[in-house]
């Protein structure tokens, strides 16, 4: 088997070098790759990674990937994330968290995505769980 951390650091490499095709190929054909709260989201196949990647590095043109840690578990690796950079807009995009993903004969076939842009807000962790707590306005 390859090692599976070697694999997430050539995403990184690959996403800082803003390269789609190298990124891509760290994924296997058969990809299916879902994000765990927008359903809607899932996608399969490389072809796609290549595609949104190239949209964000067109978008964000100083894009970089920190693989902040890594975990393996036999042919499954965690990998903390950090990506960042400017929107041609000037705002910034800030996404953290983690995905999840299988490995097959050295690519990723599978993948659960638990990414989201870093929120800046004033609201407290009271005010957080009181808003999912309870009904109607806060």
């Amino acid at each position: 088997m390859h090692d599976a951390r070697e694999l997430l650091e050539r995403q990184r490499d690959a996403l800082n070098a803003h390269d789609a095709d190298a990124l891509a190929e760290c994924f296997h054909e058969e990809l299916h790759s879902e994000d765990f709260v927008h359903p809607s989201h899932t996608f399969t196949g490389r072809d796609q990674v290549r595609r949104n990647w190239q949209l964000m590095f067109a978008n964000v043109p100083d894009l970089q990937a920190e693989l902040r840690g890594t975990a393996v578990d036999g042919d499954t690796v965690w990998g903390e994330w950090r990506i960042y950079g400017t929107r041609r807009d000037g705002r910034m995009l800030d996404l953290r968290g983690v995905v999840v993903s299988k490995v097959r004969d050295g690519r990723i076939v599978s993948s659960r995505r638990y990414l989201a842009p870093l929120e800046s807000s004033d609201e407290t962790v009271d005010d957080y769980f009181r808003r999912l707590a309870q009904p109607g306005p806060y």
